[in-house]
């Protein structure tokens, strides 16, 4: 069982650097290239939306939100051009990252703060 899980943590891995690759290609649907730049931007971050230390929450984007919206845009590139992603991303070795998925979570946590604070001071 341990092992099943090894291998789909490094099936998901792949998936997300050919999701990285299918955002860049101009080969990919418009709507797909955008789904898959969200996605991978997010998976790629150095940072979560839901910080790790917060209990069970901090796993919940980790567990069900990201391969869930793996899988979403995976299902909107067409099979034969995944397949390309995919042996490409198996090929990489370095696992790039992503600047912007990290900027989106700083204006997501900027945000909620600011709206808690002017919620706060309203009171």
């Amino acid at each position: 069982m341990l092992e099943a899980a090894k291998r789909w943590a490094r099936l998901l891995k792949r998936d997300v650097v050919a999701l990285y690759l299918a955002a860049r290609s101009p080969l990919t649907p418009w709507h797909a290239r955008v789904a898959a730049a969200c996605v991978a931007a997010y998976a790629l971050s150095p940072a979560d939306l839901i910080p790790d230390f917060v209990p069970v929450l901090g796993y919940l984007d980790d567990l069900l939100i990201l391969p869930l919206g793996i899988w979403l845009v995976i299902r909107m590139i067409p099979a034969e051009l995944m397949a390309g992603f995919r042996a490409k991303a198996a090929e990489i070795t370095a696992r790039p990252r992503s600047m912007a998925g990290l900027a989106l979570v700083i204006v997501v946590w900027l945000t909620v703060l600011a709206f808690a604070g002017w919620w706060w001071l309203r009171q």
